[in-house]
């Protein structure tokens, strides 16, 4: 068992509207020339300034490339390591290493990723980790296990691993491995097309779960009313497809519907609403170019039976987490969607209509690559880095 010690760090005030703590979005030309939106404001929607005042608090660091945090109802939290490691972390920034975490594939992109909570954890202290699994002879994918957490906190017991997504392939990229649940208990997993040219084609082949949003129960099994579950060869777990590597994932607070990030190559990240049986075009269409600079496929943005994002960047934002404001965080962001960055990093504020972005901010870019965020019972923003040093933050608005 490893403890940490706890940190101690002075107070650091921020205002989000000016200075270092923000940047003005969509500044910088795009990476694909000659594409255009599909509608109005689907990119480049104006920028907006809150002037909220933040408290920057460090509750640990040294975090060894953090992925994931999880509320537990006694307020503290669960964080995952993407070298394998479950910390459970005070408050305070007290925190031991939770045992039992399953073998994990740590290359690259892969490693221990998400967590989170079953529904009736009160109950019956079952958690989820999603992971990059080894599956022999270089083959790895997407994992998910269900574990019960010790009444002491320190240990993982009655493992059972409840998902995996087929085929294994020979790859470091593209894990998704957001996990959500949706509001009659069934669980979200999200999953990346594993990123080389070959394994990305299958994101279109429903009998695959590359590139897909599958939807189980909390067993494992498969719930009556997904989408292809009468479809002959099709893969009864999925709910859409054509997706690339989704890592962001959240239920909406009032209309409970499922919204999505994904990464795209040189531009093309999205923000989708995934629909049951839907096709989101991957790697038909997108809104973004390889690389190398040369067009992805035939270079189309848009096709009959594919389905457009609510919104997307171009350069990207490289997203990660992403939380909605709903009524304890501040009130200048309530019913705003933040989105955790990666590159350039920080934290990019959308200010919604329905399902319509109206409005863009960069908040917090001087923090670096930002992997997850959640607002906490407390109202407060907390996040985490990502980095061989990383750091577990908390933003409370300024006294």
């Amino acid at each position: 068992m490893r403890t940490a010690p706890l940190v101690v760090a002075a107070s650091l005030l921020i205002t989000t509207g000016c200075g270092q703590a923000n940047s003005p979005p969509n500044s910088q030309p795009p990476n694909a020339q000659g594409q255009s939106p599909a509608f109005e404001q689907q990119t480049r929607a104006p920028a907006i300034n809150s002037s909220v005042k933040l408290e920057q608090h460090v509750i640990l660091d040294g975090l060894k490339h953090p992925w994931a945090l999880a509320f537990l109802p006694d307020g503290q939290l669960l964080v995952t390591e993407r070298p394998g490691r479950l910390m459970r972390v005070s408050p305070s920034g007290q925190a031991t290493e939770v045992s039992g975490v399953p073998e994990v594939m740590a290359q690259r992109q892969g490693g221990l990723l998400d967590v989170t909570l079953h529904p009736a954890f009160s109950d019956n202290r079952i958690i989820y980790l999603s992971y990059a699994e080894p599956r022999g002879r270089g083959r790895n994918g997407t994992s998910v296990m269900r574990a019960r957490l010790a009444d002491d906190g320190g240990s993982l017991t009655d493992q059972r691993v409840v998902f995996r997504q087929r085929p294994a392939w020979e790859s470091g990229l593209h894990f998704g491995s957001r996990l959500v649940w949706d509001n009659d208990n069934r669980l979200f997993v999200t999953l990346g097309e594993r990123g080389h040219e070959k394994p990305r084609q299958l994101a279109q082949s429903l009998q695959t779960h590359l590139g897909k949003v599958v939807r189980i129960n909390d067993d494992g099994s498969v719930p009556t009313d997904n989408p292809f579950t009468d479809r002959d060869g099709a893969r009864p777990e999925i709910w859409s497809y054509g997706h690339r590597n989704l890592q962001g994932a959240a239920i909406h607070p009032q209309t409970r519907q499922l919204w999505t990030m994904e990464h795209g190559p040189r531009g093309g990240d999205e923000l989708n609403t995934p629909q049951p049986g839907l096709n989101y075009g991957w790697p038909v269409i997108t809104y973004g170019e390889d690389y190398s600079g040369e067009p992805i496929g035939q270079g189309i943005t848009a096709r009959e039976g594919m389905q457009q994002p609510r919104y997307y960047w171009d350069p990207v934002i490289a997203p990660g987490g992403m939380a909605f404001c709903a009524d304890n965080c501040p009130s200048a962001w309530r019913g705003n969607l933040l989105i955790s960055s990666l590159n350039p990093g920080g934290v990019v504020r959308l200010a919604l209509e329905g399902d319509r972005v109206t409005g863009e901010e960069r908040l917090l870019t001087g923090l670096g690559r930002v992997r997850d965020l959640d607002f906490g019972p407390d109202g407060n923003l907390w996040l985490v880095t990502d980095s061989g040093n990383g750091k577990l933050l908390r933003f409370s608005p300024a006294q």
